[in-house]
């Protein structure tokens, strides 16, 4: 058995890559940027996808002739990342660094933050960190799109064990809420032959109320929720909670 080190340790993302980044994450994210209203930017318009991963919405966006960056903090991630962008011919600036503290040499006109990527720092203050970096990446008048399961969501699907297989491969992952819905832990193990390896992510949940709240102190000026990707209400029928932040000034 093995066990890896949850957000921060590569071998985490490395060994759950296939089931964390399927081959529908990447053809919802091409959905998506097709059809939603929430992720149409004007032409050449320079992005930074944060926390980008393999570069699930990078190289996308990068096709429909915008200006990206992806920033990530995982070699591992960037090094797959690079490899997919060479394979579909775009050009994309990849950055090994900190959320919470990147500088880009230059303003983003839209920093995108996607899948559920915030939150995962232990110290809540970090988290709210990462919030002011992502308005001090914008230029004035620029865009954030957040992206995540809200506390709301999450509420109605914390169940017992989720089982996934892929192939012979499989995941069990059972949730467990921690300080009074401050905090889910997910526990994942991965079973493939003979060989298990173990899991732990703990990270922050956040409500609507909590994360609008939080883009305001961060310095955001006006503060929209959505419940999906097609700009419906964030209420009982929502999929996602998504927030749109517009850096004023």
């Amino acid at each position: 058995m093995t066990r890896t080190g949850g957000f921060q340790d590569d071998g985490f993302w490395t060994e759950f890559h296939d089931f964390l980044f399927t081959g529908q994450r990447h053809t919802q994210a091409e959905e998506l940027l097709d059809t939603s209203p929430l992720l149409s930017f004007h032409p050449g318009a320079r992005v930074l996808d944060l926390c980008c991963g393999p570069g699930v919405f990078t190289v996308p966006l990068a096709g429909r002739g915008y200006d990206v960056t992806g920033v990530d903090t995982s070699p591992a991630m960037l090094e797959r990342a690079r490899k997919h962008s060479a394979e579909a011919g775009a050009r994309i600036t990849y950055v090994q660094a900190d959320a919470r503290t990147y500088e880009p040499p230059g303003g983003f006109d839209v920093v995108l933050n996607m899948f559920t990527s915030f939150g995962y720092f232990e110290d809540p203050a970090d988290n709210t960190q990462v919030l002011r970096n992502m308005h001090t990446c914008l230029t004035p008048g620029g865009t954030l799109v957040l992206d995540l399961a809200g506390k709301e969501l999450l509420a109605r699907k914390v169940t017992p064990p989720k089982v996934v297989q892929r192939g012979d491969d499989l995941l069990v992952q059972t949730d467990t809420v921690l300080d009074d819905w401050a905090r889910l832990r997910s526990d994942w193990v991965l079973v493939r032959g003979d060989r298990v390896t173990r899991a732990t992510l703990v990270w922050f949940v956040y409500s609507a109320v909590e994360l609008r709240r939080m883009a305001q102190e961060a310095g955001f000026g006006r503060v929209e929720i959505f419940g999906g990707f097609d700009g419906r209400p964030y209420d009982q029928d929502a999929e996602r909670l998504i927030v749109r932040a517009i850096r004023e000034g």
